[in-house]
């Protein structure tokens, strides 16, 4: 059974309405991850009232990860190693990181943005 962390980008998409998003949520088996620095990112662009509600309701069924040591580390590798030939600001190489090292599978709809990984999932 797969268990991914999933991208910002996702998330933005089910919050536009894109059907494809919402499809993708559903139909996991398991419940996905956030990074904490997804919900960061999501919550620096949300206006308050009814979409802030909504967030609000979304993020509390997910289980948050937090940046560990470990991930810091790695992920600012991937930084120093991708940053200028690949253009890898540092969420996503923290992204990339943490899905590595809690052995998750990464669904993004940004696949360049993570040239360190082996193998990235793009649902739709």
């Amino acid at each position: 059974m797969a268990h991914y962390l999933i991208d910002t980008c996702i998330l933005i998409d089910f919050f536009r309405g894109i059907e494809k998003a919402a499809q993708f949520l559903e139909g996991l088996e398991t419940p996905p991850f956030l990074s904490a620095l997804t919900v960061a990112e999501l919550y620096a662009g949300v206006r308050e009232g009814k979409e802030r509600t909504l967030l609000d309701n979304l993020v509390q069924h997910f289980p948050v990860i937090p940046l560990n040591d470990e991930a810091a580390i790695k992920g600012g590798l991937y930084r120093r190693q991708y940053g200028k030939s690949h253009g890898v600001g540092i969420v996503d190489a923290l992204l990339a990181s943490s899905a590595e090292c809690k052995k998750l599978i990464l669904a993004t709809c940004n696949v360049k943005h993570f040239p360190m990984m082996e193998s990235v999932y793009c649902p739709y």
